[in-house]
């Protein structure tokens, strides 16, 4: 499995790349549940009021989680590029600019 990490605004967002031969989490309805590689991670918008309290580049915002859903892929390559581009759009949703995100893809062995 891949952790692939995004850092900005003082806050940190990780999902989960999982590999030909390990069982992502299934959650009802999720596209492409047989697939070889299979991006996880949480989305999230700002919010007036209600949600959950986030630090972001000092100040304190509001925000409201999605359900998780799996998005699968055939190649590696293909999961890691949008785990990229999905880490960097839940932050410019939050008003983190995307370009200033940093994304680290490790390796991490299944629990």
């Amino acid at each position: 499995m891949l952790l692939v990490r995004g850092s900005g605004g003082g806050t940190n967002l990780t999902g989960t790349v999982f590999e030909r031969g390990e069982e992502p989490p299934t959650y009802k309805g999720a596209p492409n549940e047989d697939a070889p590689y299979v991006w996880v991670c949480d989305s999230f918008y700002q919010v007036e009021s209600g949600g959950s309290a986030l630090c972001v580049d000092g100040s304190e915002i509001r925000v409201a989680f999605e359900e998780p859903m799996p998005r699968g892929f055939d190649t590696r390559d293909q999961a890691v590029s949008a785990a990229r581009d999905h880490v960097r759009t839940q932050f410019a949703r939050i008003g983190v600019d995307p370009d200033a995100v940093d994304i680290e893809v490790t390796k991490a062995e299944p629990a």
